[in-house]
């Protein structure tokens, strides 16, 4: 059973909403087994909705279309598919009922124009909601295949879709499989990078059939690069162990190259290591102006592990209040008293400090994007290492959060010193 989804709105098209629908109706067919294959994003355009809808049901079994059911001229969704089917739309008593029963609840005089969602394409079933709105759901057979019409609104097409649209597909579908993914997050690699170290797994995969598990790489900008193992099995514990066995084969080709998994963010990251370790930690700031600590805080339970941090912008403040010894701020020296002094200050177990230049004019002789991060742990030396960051200045100092984030986790972690350099 293939699916496609058709996203209408010009909205959409515009960039006045982003197509948040799409991707949870995307979600939830692979966690229904049903292989989603394409989606399309059309304006209300009656001509252009036929000609999207055409194309889907030229490559798919299965379409669900998401928006256009509304009381308004330009909610053209049900005339587009009447359209595509072949016939009339016809007056449905029992809509209408449901409609006018949903404004007398609510103490409200109805608009005329709301029974337009009254009309549905002769031989379609309009779904009887569960939900607090007017648009109905519609279920529209074209020969051996089906267009399913759910309303744009977020939380009323989520209810429809679960209630309605997957039963029925899963019916349609037969005995269907269970596909599962799971996300490895990474720091420290570029994209074509990651490639290269997972190329040879990749082609072994490629030839291994159609039930091999798959790679795919996401870009996530100022939280690094994914990647996305997908397995496809008959039941959930066969999915659920292919899954597992496949991650560890990607971590031992990745190495400390992986932060987390899924919704796991650096920061939780961090967070888990200095629990484990009953470490405390502080945080000097100078060109991030604390991003690094409004990160940290963010992790419920901060309070633990986290004591503060300082946001020493201006040199004299970390002259006088970090006790840096007095001179340029953009070396190494100047990143790792920073570490050491909010260490101190604040009582902490590990220190961390970062300072540079996020432009976009240089800074003591060196370009933007020159970072230095250091790092102190208990009574060991201080760890400094030299980033160079693209990107206008917020970018920057967005990367430099992660980049401070990630070589404290590497030193957590005992990664080898070689992996703290220039990236």
């Amino acid at each position: 059973m293939r699916c496609e989804i058709v996203a209408v709105g010009t909205e959409l098209l515009l960039g006045e909403i982003v197509d948040t629908n799409s991707a949870w109706i995307g979600e939830q067919l692979a966690l229904a087994g049903i292989d989603h294959t394409h989606g399309q994003v059309v304006g209300d355009n009656l001509e252009r909705i036929v000609g999207a809808l055409e194309l889907a049901l030229s490559r798919a079994d299965a379409v669900i279309v998401c928006g256009g059911l509304g009381p308004t001229q330009d909610d053209i969704t049900r005339d587009a598919i009447a359209r595509v089917m072949g016939v009339p739309l016809e007056h449905d008593d029992e809509v209408a009922d449901r409609i006018l029963e949903r404004f007398a609840a609510r103490g409200r005089r109805m608009p005329a124009n709301n029974m337009r969602q009254a009309l549905v394409p002769r031989g379609a079933t309009a779904i009887a909601d569960p939900q607090p709105g007017t648009a109905p759901g519609l279920i529209c057979p074209v020969g051996e295949k089906v267009v399913y019409a759910v309303p744009g609104v977020p939380y009323e097409m989520r209810l429809i879709v679960r209630e309605a649209v997957l039963p029925d597909l899963a019916r349609r579908a037969g005995k269907g499989a269970v596909i599962r993914s799971r996300t490895l997050r990474t720091w420290g690699e570029s994209e074509s990078g990651l490639a290269e170290r997972l190329a040879d797994h990749m082609a072994e995969l490629d030839g291994a059939g159609p039930d091999a598990p798959t790679l795919a790489f996401q870009a996530s900008g100022i939280e690094g690069l994914k990647v996305r193992i997908t397995v496809k099995a008959d039941d959930e514990e066969t999915a659920n162990r292919r899954l597992a066995a496949e991650e560890a084969v990607v971590r031992g080709l990745l190495g400390d190259l992986v932060f987390g998994v899924d919704g796991e963010t650096m920061e939780h990251a961090v967070a888990a290591l200095l629990e484990e370790r009953g470490l405390t930690l502080a945080v000097a700031e100078s060109l991030t102006g604390g991003l690094v600590a409004s990160r940290l805080v963010a992790v419920p339970g901060a309070g633990d592990w986290f004591r503060g941090g300082v946001v020493s912008y201006a040199p004299d403040v970390k002259f006088e209040v970090l006790k840096v010894p007095e001179g340029p701020v953009v070396t190494a020296e100047t990143a790792a008293a920073m570490a050491t002094g909010v260490r101190d200050l604040l009582g902490a177990d590990v220190g961390l400090g970062v300072t540079g230049v996020a432009g976009p004019d240089s800074l003591e002789g060196h370009p933007p994007g020159t970072v230095w991060l250091g790092a102190v742990v208990g009574d060991e030396p201080p760890v400094t290492t030299l980033v160079r960051l693209p990107g206008d200045r917020e970018r920057v100092r967005q990367f430099s959060c992660i980049s401070l984030l990630d070589l404290l986790r590497r030193l957590l972690t005992g990664a080898p010193a070689s992996t703290f350099g220039s990236r």
